[in-house]
Parts: structure tokens; sequence; C-alpha cells
């Protein structure tokens, strides 16, 4: 395989249509089995897999390949598919990836654990099996979607009497338990949801703050804009063109302007810039340049007294 041309050609394949959701098709499901194939092989350098990942990564199904592809989207890095495919908690704050991986024919609906905060009602966990990713699971969170691989599918409530898959399944909790490892298809990830990893994180989501640290923070925003209206402007100019008054000067730290633009928490704070003075620059600035009528009279004097003849009788 030649693995300079699937990295240059084979980039994160197109978001599947989300009303069908029947995943890639199969020229893109074809060059994410490239491109996983080659992560495998360079992240099996870092850590063992289970035998026979190689083989199942040949029969990547598209369904799996738009999950993987998903993921990649996100910001998925070639060493983090070691801990996805052991097993690894993942948070994607993206909540249309809950739709997107609801594929018609291959998903189902699942009961685990995960997330008790959301409605599952609303919002039930979906199953979906695989050559690769075993057993697929994946729910909805505040924010976004969280998805896991697992070892061993599981079809508690779904029966009377537990099938060997869920025996199997209680007995990878208990590894779970004494290694506080998930157990997934191909090895054991420490990235549990206690401790996931986490794609897109929305860092702009709101967050209430504590009436102390509150008052605090306005206290010190109102302090800052009074020393730039001393600051910023003349004296004059600060009294003519105060700055709007506000009662929180801090609820617009959370607004955005499109582009580079906005103050900013730091915005409006004080900058200071040093620099070795340098000598050549001191004398040029030292000097007093002439005005040009005196400049252009004394050329001329000079030119005079340097003419033959001049100052003779």
């Amino acid at each position: 395989m030649d693995q300079t041309r699937v990295v240059a050609a084979a980039s994160p394949a197109g978001e599947p249509s989300r009303a069908d959701s029947q995943g890639l098709t199969a020229q893109q499901t074809q060059e994410v089995r490239a491109r996983v194939r080659l992560m495998i092989e360079l992240t099996a350098r870092a850590g063992a897999y289970r035998k026979g990942l190689l083989t199942a990564a040949a029969q990547l199904s598209p369904e799996e390949a738009a999950i993987i592809s998903g993921l990649e989207r996100h910001g998925l890095q070639v060493q983090q598919l070691h801990d996805v495919l052991c097993g690894g908690h993942v948070l994607v704050d993206d909540p249309a990836l809950y739709e997107e991986w609801r594929f018609t024919k291959v998903s189902h609906p699942r009961i685990s654990s995960h997330h008790r905060d959301i409605d599952k009602k609303k919002y039930p966990d979906i199953g979906m099996r695989g050559v690769v990713v075993r057993e697929k699971l994946h729910g909805r969170t505040a924010q976004g979607t969280w998805v896991q691989l697992e070892k061993t599918p599981a079809a508690f409530g779904q029966r009377k009497l537990p099938s060997m898959n869920d025996i199997r399944h209680l007995m990878d909790y208990v590894v779970y338990r004494l290694t506080r490892s998930n157990v997934g298809p191909w090895g054991l990830s420490r990235l549990t949801e206690r401790r996931p990893m986490y794609l897109s994180p929305a860092l702009a989501i709101p967050a209430s703050l504590s009436p102390p640290v509150a008052e605090s923070l306005a206290s010190a925003l109102h302090r800052i804009e009074m020393d730039d209206d001393v600051t910023s402007a003349s004296e004059d100019l600060a009294a003519r063109f105060p700055p709007p008054d506000r009662a929180d000067p801090a609820g617009e730290l959370g607004y955005a302007l499109s582009g580079r633009a906005g103050r900013g928490l730091f915005g409006s704070s004080e900058v200071w810039v040093t620099e070795t003075p340098s000598q050549i620059a001191a004398s040029l600035l030292g000097q007093r340049p002439q005005p040009p009528s005196a400049r252009a009279g004394g050329e001329r004097d000079e030119r005079s007294r340097s003419a033959p003849g001049a100052g003779q009788p």
C-alpha cells in the first residue's frame, strides 16, 4: 500500500446526509478504510492491539466509516484512535452527531448507565454492531454527543433471561472495576466517563458565577474603566466623552464580534513595550533640523564663497 498517496489523497470524507443516515458512499468508505489501516499501523507502535484488527479494518462497513470520519472531522488525532478502538469514552460538543450516527439499517436502541442526567425517553442510547467497532454505543449529552466502543454487546431489558453476551458483558464490567479501564473491542483504555476524551469542546459555554466572585469581577472592571478614562485620552476629552454607564460591566465579556473584533477580557489593560535604546536612533532624534529657508540660504552663501574670483576687487 502506498502510504504517502493515502495520506495525501484520502482527506476526511464529507458529512453524510442526515435524512437517510445510510453511511458513506463506496468510494468514501474505501478512502476511510485505507486511512484507518494506516492509522492503526502507526498507533500500534505506541500500544498493542488485540489480534485481528487489521483484518477487520479491511472489512470496515460504510456506517463504521461514517463514525470514524465524523470523529476525524471534529479533531480526532492519529494517536487518539488507539483509545477510541480500545473503548475510550469520547465527548463531542456537537448534538448533530446523535442523529447522524442513527443508521436506518443497523442501529438499534440500547440500555446503558451512561449520562443518566439525559432524558432517555427523548434521547435513547443507540447501539450498532460492526467488524471493527464490535458494539458501538452513543447517546446525547447536555452539550453534544458521546460515543464508546464495547467489546461485548449487551441486551439487558430485552429478554427475560440473560444471554451469553450479557454474561460476557458482566465479566467486562468486573474487569473495569478491577482495572479502572474501559474494555473496548481491541484493548483497554483509561479514558472512562469520569475522565473522557474531549473533541471540539465548546469553550464558550456560559457559566454562572457565585455572588462574591461576580461582585469582585464587576468592581475590577469598573476600576479598569475609570483608569482608562484618564490614561487613554486627555483629561478634558475624557470629561466630554464619558464611557457608557453599565450596571454590570461583566455582562459584555460573554459576547463575541465577527472576525477578530471585540474588546475581550484584557482589551483595555495597559500595555508597556520596553526595548533597548538604540544609540543611532537617539543621535538622529537628538539633531535639531534647520528650517528649509535657512538651509537654502546657507547653501547659496557657500556656493558664492567657493566661486572663482569671489572676494576680489
